[in-house]
Formats: C-alpha cells, structure tokens, sequence
C-alpha cells in the first residue's frame, strides 16, 4: 500500500475515533476516495489537453462497477470537453430529482517548476496537508460525491426521489456543458454545488463559521473601443486613440456603482461584522442593521475584499493599442470586466458605462461568450436544516451563514434555467490557504473523511423524509442559518 493510501487510512480512522459522529466513513470508502482522487488528480483536465472525456470514462466506469444501470449513467460529448451524468433512482415518492454538481476540468499548471519538488499533476501528501492541481478546485469533491453514490448502493439506500449526479467538464472556461446541463435538467427541486461555499477555519484550525452561497454576480467582460486616423509621431494631433481610452478608462475607475443589497449579503455581513471590533467589522453591523447607512457603505467599499459585496464593479484587466513606436496610434481596445449584483441587467450595466465614459469615439460591446445573469436563490429551510445537521455533526452549533460569490460557478446556469443552487462545499480551511488556481495547490487531509461523512448525511436527510430519525441522535432536530 502507497504511503499516502496508508498515511490517510490511518487519518480516518483517528477521525473517526476522535468524532463518533464520523464514524461511518469507513475504510473502504477512503481507500476508493484516494484511489479516484490519486487517478482524477494524474488526468491533466486542462484547456487544451482533451482528457476531460478520459476522467469522464474513468467515473462512468467505476459508477457502473458499483452497481448503476448502465443507461443510467452517460458521457455526454461536448466540442473538446464532455459532461457525465449519473441517475441515482429513487422510489418516485419523493418529487423532483436533487442535482449534485460538480466539475472534472482544472485550470493549467503553467509554472511546473515552481511546484518543484512536487508534480502538480501526482497526488502528494507532506504533513497536515494533500497537494495537486485540483485538490480544492475541485477533485477533492468529485470524487467524493461519486463514492458517495457507491456506498449508498452498497447499503441498499432507495431515495424518495432521484439524486442525479450532473458534471460539468469547461466550468474554469466556456462553461458550455454546463449550459447543456442545466438545460436538460432544468425542471429539479434544487442543485447541490461542491465548489461553492464551506467552512472557515482561524490560524489555530478551529471552525469559525459555514458559508452556503445562495447567489453570485454575473461575469461580464465588455471591449472598449477608439480608432483614430494614425499619422507620424513627430506630428501629435488631439485625437490619440490612446488618449481618448486612457480618459474612458480613469472615468470608469472613478464611478462607483450603487449601494446594493439583499437578504443573503445582509446576513453574511451581520454574521462577519459580530465577529470584529475593527473598523470594518463596526460597519458591516451598522450596515446590516441600516442598508442605507452611506458612511458604513464606504468603510465596507474600501476593503477589496468586500466592496463586491455591496455593489457592481468594473475593473480594467487588458490592454491593446499602437501600431509601432513611432506611429501615432490608429487602435486602442481595452477589456473591462465585469462583475454585476444579482438583479442588474447586463444591458444596464452597459448603458451605464456608456453614460460614465460620455464619449462616442468609445465604442463599447458585450465580449462573447454572452454573460449570463440569474437570480439569488432563496434560503429553503429544507436544504439549510440538512446542511446544518451534517456539518453539526462534526462542529456541535457552528454558524451557518448565507454567501454570495463575487466569481463564477456552474450554480449561475441552474439558477438561469430556474433550479435553486447551493454552494455547500464541506471543506474546511484557514482564509487564502487552498493556493486555488495557484502553485502548490492544497487541501486539508483531514477534509476528505469529513466530506465523506458530510455528503453521506446530507443525501440520506435530503433524499429520504424522516431519514433523521436513522441517524444518530446527534444529528436530529431543526435548525436554522443566519440571514
């Protein structure tokens, strides 16, 4: 047995010493997790590569190897990257199937010798911690909601309804097979999204909070545009077409977008703001307790960190312009991105940033792919109990609290399409500890035995009614999430 496969079966058990509560994540269901997670993380799912189909294969097959119907579990091909998907059937008594979403694709591991001694491409463990390219973002969980199907397969679990795995294979780029996903899927109860949301560690790795992100801005990338006539640069003229876009892009950068807000950031901020005495955290409460508190919304808007939690922002990110040194130039473009509250039109947006640059030498147009723009999604006591209890059982009253995302995630198409969308990674870590999208990508190894015991509990709770009362006393009874 490798050391690694040792080193966490080991780690699982302790876990579960130390916490009855995780005791059912057996030693089976870590020896398949770290087999799958160890093959997901050596398949490069990267633009360019083509092996998102290969990991998708790879899924199928192991689903089918434990027990799914064959026509319940399908590749679904799409341009270079493909989506699977795999029906978990229920009894029929239940209603409208849960989605569990996922995605197989990671973003490039650019600067390999940077990661040295360490290949982002192999499954490493060195101390408290698992590295590789995707083992936060987000193989860690995928592989975990498919040997969750196992086990509940091997326990004979017949759901009230049907739980259908749904993973997408572009999210880190086009998001097309996302867009096909929730397309077909568009009449569920709910989503389920592991990359989104989860828990919060301090320095010392004690649970601070658990973050369930019900919305997230829509991503839009706009072009501005200025062509001028040209000419020799030893004959300047006022109509530089660098000029003109430098005047366009500083008035950009000094506009700020309205104060905006709703149920979801209002209480994460509350729950934030009862955490500090600083200066910020004094705004958040007041800001919580009074929207309209403009001097509250300053202090929040000068932190990077949250100014996207109150309002839309628009930020240059590229740059083009000139022909040659010593020509005046004929072109300048620039790409403005983007990210807009939940409730404000891409059109709106548009129309504004025309407004602000108040000059029709400055063309602005939409950059494909077109953004794509969805509601909040409302807390349903439902899923908010559930989530409470499974993560209850490992943190005894921890706080959960409502997220919205300033990035992207599948959850934006399923809430397009109308199917509510949770970001409930179960995944604990101290703030900007993960490295995602970075070098030396990590994760916690105590995070893979809990999430194991996680989506257990959560799917049993979700998928059958009364399933609380088959689970330990521990885990029952009704509880809430801060808004």
């Amino acid at each position: 047995m490798p050391c690694w496969r040792r080193c966490l079966l080991l780690l699982a058990i302790a876990v579960a010493s130390a916490a009855p509560a995780l005791a059912e994540t057996t030693a089976q269901s870590m020896l398949e997790t770290m087999d799958m997670l160890a093959h997901a993380i050596a398949t490069p799912t990267v633009q360019g590569k083509d092996q998102v189909p290969a990991l998708a294969n790879y899924l199928a097959g192991k689903l089918q190897a434990g027990g799914f119907a064959k026509s319940d579990v399908e590749v679904i091909p799409v341009g270079h990257t493909a989506a699977l998907v795999a029906r978990y059937r229920g009894n029929g008594k239940g209603g409208k199937p849960i989605l569990l979403s996922a995605h197989m694709d990671v973003v490039a591991a650019t600067n390999r010798a940077a990661w040295a001694p360490r290949d982002p491409f192999k499954l490493t463990r060195d101390g408290a911690y698992l590295y590789g390219r995707g083992v936060a973002d987000m193989k860690t969980q995928l592989v975990v909601l498919v040997e969750t199907m196992l086990r509940l397969k091997r326990e004979g679990f017949v759901p009230d309804r049907d739980l259908i795995l749904v993973f997408s294979g572009d999210e880190e780029t086009e998001m097309a097979s996302t867009a096909a996903l929730a397309k077909r899927y568009h009449d569920a109860a709910f989503a389920l999204n592991g990359d989104a949301g989860g828990g919060i560690f301090d320095a010392d790795l004690k649970p601070v909070l658990f973050e369930v992100e019900a919305a997230e801005k829509t991503y839009a990338d706009f072009e501005l545009t200025v062509t001028s006539p040209g000419g020799h640069s030893s004959e300047p003229t006022p109509d530089n077409a660098i000029y003109r876009l430098g005047d366009a892009l500083h008035r950009i950068a000094s506009y700020p977008f309205p104060v905006r807000y709703n149920a979801i950031t209002l209480g994460a901020m509350r729950a934030f703001g009862a955490r500090g005495h600083a200066a910020l955290a004094q705004a958040m409460q007041r800001f919580a307790a009074h929207p309209g508190d403009a001097k509250a919304a300053a202090v929040i808007s000068a932190d990077p960190a949250y100014v996207g939690q109150l309002r839309t922002t628009c930020v240059a990110t590229m740059l083009q312009a000139g022909d040659a040194p010593n020509a005046l130039p004929k072109h300048a473009t620039a790409n403005v991105n983007c990210r807009i509250f939940p409730g404000v039109s891409v059109a709106a947006v548009e129309a504004t940033l025309n407004r602000v640059i108040a000059d029709p030498h400055v063309k602005v147009s939409v950059r494909p792919p077109p953004p794509v723009a969805a509601p909040a999604s409302e807390m349903r006591p439902d899923v908010t109990d559930a989530v409470a209890a499974a993560i209850h059982a490992r943190f005894p009253g921890l706080e959960l609290v409502p997220e919205m995302d300033a990035g992207a995630s599948d959850c934006i198409y399923f809430r397009n399409a109308g199917v509510p969308c949770y970001g409930v990674d179960p995944a604990f870590a101290k703030p900007n500890d993960s490295f995602m999208h970075g070098i030396n990508e990590r994760l916690l190894a105590t995070e893979i035995p809990a999430s194991l015991s996680f989506w257990h509990d959560l799917l049993v709770r979700l998928a059958t009614p009364g399933a609380t009362m088959r689970l330990s006393a521990t885990r029952t009874g009704r509880v809430s999430i801060s808004m």
